[in-house]
């Protein structure tokens, strides 16, 4: 069998068509954006720095104007100028992006408003609720760039969130203004303005590529956050839309929508996209502190609905993660937290430890499932919020104090070993695969599972052994469905085409979770 794989293998290539670049090379990625926008991210929200929220920083509400709930009645406020720039100055500086680096935090989430990009086109804010006020925002662009540059010194990842578009596109004071009406749907004026809002932001942080020192760090950005439609299929048509300005832009560009807590029909919504290398990834938010139900639920029962693997959530989770791994994409929970509401507290004989096991409980479920999870939030201004405020859980002992695989031992200059153990793991798998479709005789190509195996395991190794600046956790590929498909293009092109690519992509994603294995028990 060995040596008719080979043979295989080897007349295969010998009919491959003239090769050419890579498709990193052909997508225009260096190695170092290659690890930022693909590994898991083990990540925060730095929620309230540019889109505020009360509730979790109350200060730069003091001289707000109308209700004092949203960004708006704080740039119509007094000093609302001075009030801003100095809170962006100080709400997250470099010591925050170092205390998130040795906790194994490799990506931060930044809600941002179309208002915040005004200096880069101050026209974004005529006819909007913001129109007049770009004297307040300008200087929030410069900042976020800084944000950029000092996430990159520490490692850190940066995906951008579209949290305020114009018009509303949800009834929340965080997306903008304090009324509850929404007029994004229902204004064409405003849908065309996000995305040329949206044009301008990733034109903007393409162009840092090419900066003297180049920002490999951003990972993508998010169009709308927690939008609430009309119809979802305004919002599919609108989607489509903007994705396609972006890749105009940028071929290569990841993007990131909002599943509005319907996960499997949008995840239908990206698989049916047209075909694209390019990463389209769904944001799921996980809460279970707001409704009647979840009040009424003990947090040793909200616990077991999610560890219980047969349960409705971790069984949807699977599924939508099969679906979109298979169709190139991924799943991320960009906004989830330890809150419970005290409801679900009542009677617990120790607090701390059901807050710990619904936080282990999250933790666990996003390690099966998600390329990366962001929780809500960094921090808040009044300390001792342990569900809402990560630094608050990790000092209180909730939350782990470390996130990520950890090695405790050197894996450097070990080639050899590494690639013995490959071998035999491959072995081990391609006899169990060779096996299993036995059973269910045609035509097969089973030296395509061997070269995927081989390929997913060595791209998890250059995960493993890629500089960490200084963190504490190894980076992991997250997105193996997006890198599995680009992987079996490269494949296609050396070897040629077959109806049995889906076995490459098969032993690819074993090949990285056989290598995940190895490493955990070589090297942790």
């Amino acid at each position: 069998m060995r040596s008719f794989i080979s043979r295989l293998r080897h007349e295969r290539r010998g009919s491959k068509a003239e090769s050419g670049p890579s498709l990193q090379e052909a997508l225009q990625e260096s190695p170092e954006q290659h690890l930022y926008r693909y590994r898991k991210q083990r990540g925060v929200n730095l929620g309230s720095w540019f889109v505020l929220e009360r509730w979790v920083s109350e200060s730069p509400f003091q001289g707000a104007a109308g209700s004092g709930h949203s960004d708006l009645d704080v740039a119509k406020g007094l000093h609302a100028k001075q009030v801003l720039e100095q809170h962006w100055d100080s709400w997250i500086t470099s010591s925050d992006f170092e205390w998130l680096a040795a906790r194994g935090i490799n990506t931060v989430r930044i809600p941002i408003g179309y208002y915040h990009i005004c200096a880069l086109d101050p026209s974004i804010l005529t006819r909007t609720d913001f129109d007049g006020l770009q004297h307040v925002f300008e200087g929030a662009w410069s900042r976020l760039v800084a944000a950029v540059i000092t996430a990159q010194s520490f490692g850190i990842g940066v995906l951008f969130d579209l949290h305020a578009a114009p018009g509303k596109q949800n009834k929340d004071p965080h997306s903008g203004t304090s009324s509850p009406v929404i007029s994004f749907f229902n204004s064409k004026f405003n849908m065309q303005l996000a995305i040329r809002a949206l044009r301008v932001l990733v034109t903007q942080l393409v162009a840092l590529r090419a900066h003297e020192s180049p920002f490999d760090n951003i990972v993508g950005v998010q169009l709308l956050n927690e939008p609430h439609p009309s119809s979802h299929e305004t919002l599919y048509d609108w989607y489509r839309k903007a994705i396609q300005e972006i890749r105009n832009i940028d071929s290569g560009f990841p993007i990131y929508v909002s599943d509005c807590w319907m996960t499997d029909q949008y995840a239908d919504f990206i698989a049916h996209l047209p075909p694209s290398l390019a990463l389209t990834c769904i944001d799921h938010h996980l809460y279970r502190c707001f409704t009647g139900s979840d009040i009424s639920t003990s947090a040793a029962r909200h616990t077991a609905s999610l560890t219980d693997r047969d349960a409705p959530f971790p069984q949807m989770f699977s599924r939508v993660s099969e679906k979109l791994a298979a169709s190139g994409s991924g799943l991320i929970v960009g906004e989830w937290s330890g809150a419970l509401n005290p409801g679900s507290l009542q009677g617990t004989a120790d607090e701390h430890q059901e807050r710990a096991s619904y936080i282990r409980a999250q933790l666990d479920l996003f390690e099966l499932y998600c390329a990366g999870s962001f929780f809500w939030t960094y921090k808040k201004e009044l300390p001792g919020d342990q569900g809402w405020s990560f630094r608050d859980a990790v000092e209180n002992g909730i939350f782990p104090e470390v996130v990520g695989m950890i090695p405790v031992k050197d894996h450097v200059g070990l080639s050899a070993d590494i690639n013995a153990r490959k071998v035999t793991a491959r072995n081990v798998v391609l006899g169990q695969h060779v096996s299993y479709w036995a059973r269910f005789p045609s035509y097969y190509e089973h030296w395509r599972f061997e070269a995927g195996f081989d390929q997913g395991w060595v791209v998890a190794y250059d995960f493993f052994t890629f500089d960490r600046v200084g963190q504490p956790a190894v980076s992991e590929l997250g997105f193996k469905g997006c890198i599995a498909k680009r992987k079996a293009q490269d494949h296609i092109r050396e070897n040629g085409r077959s109806n049995n690519i889906w076995e490459f992509e098969h032993g690819f994603r074993q090949g990285v979770d056989a290598a995940k294995h190895d490493f955990q028990h070589h090297y942790c």
